[in-house]
């Protein structure tokens, strides 16, 4: 089935220059960009993308607290508190405050199993503990420990919708409809897409 991501390379990975490493990978792996463009935003729209559940804040939260208690680090220390779902809150606050840090290479890629492909080709949330040949394990230079430390959220590189429809969402949120393309690249016609 042809699906659509949200693919963004983050600050940090614009501010390495490796935008480029990152969309070869992407597309010797067969996947067609139909939308692309850089920009800055500001907190409000991080805000818009980094918006979840209290449901998902109490369990990022949770895992959290965990981490820092396996890096010798109190949950006060590195957010204030000891409530999950404020920590959560925190997380999505440090997320949008990263994304809006620097410039950002936003596109849209297109493919067969495209959201499953793409999120296999980015490799684990954070980058030392994704495997090699991953964009974050071959990429992604920060750890969990440093972020909270720093009392900030990992600097992981990319992000790449998880869901078929968490893309779908993502999409509509950063793309107008007219922006996206629709086009034929040569490999489509040998394997009928």
């Amino acid at each position: 089935m042809i699906e659509r991501s949200l693919v963004l390379v983050k600050p940090d990975a614009v501010a390495r220059g490796i935008i480029g490493e990152i969309l070869h990978r992407f597309e010797r792996a067969g996947l067609k960009m139909v939308g692309a463009k850089m920009l800055h935003v500001d907190m409000d729209f991080g805000a818009k993308h980094y918006h979840h559940s209290d449901d998902w804040k109490i369990k990022v939260g949770e895992r959290n607290i965990e981490e820092c208690k396996a890096f010798g680090f109190t949950p006060k220390e590195c957010f204030g508190t000891e409530d999950p779902k404020e920590i959560g809150n925190q997380v999505d606050v440090r997320s949008a405050e990263f994304l809006s840090s620097g410039p950002v290479f936003a596109m849209v890629l297109q493919g067969p199993g495209a959201v499953k492909k793409i999120r296999s080709l980015v490799g684990s949330l954070f980058p030392n503990a994704s495997a090699p040949g991953t964009i974050r394990g071959d990429f992604g230079i920060d750890t969990p420990y440093s972020s909270m430390k720093n009392k900030r959220v990992t600097f992981n590189i990319i992000h790449a919708s998880g869901e078929v429809e968490e893309a779908v969402e993502e999409i509509k949120l950063w793309f107008k409809p007219e922006e996206l393309l629709e086009y034929r690249r040569v490999h489509e016609d040998l394997y009928s897409y």
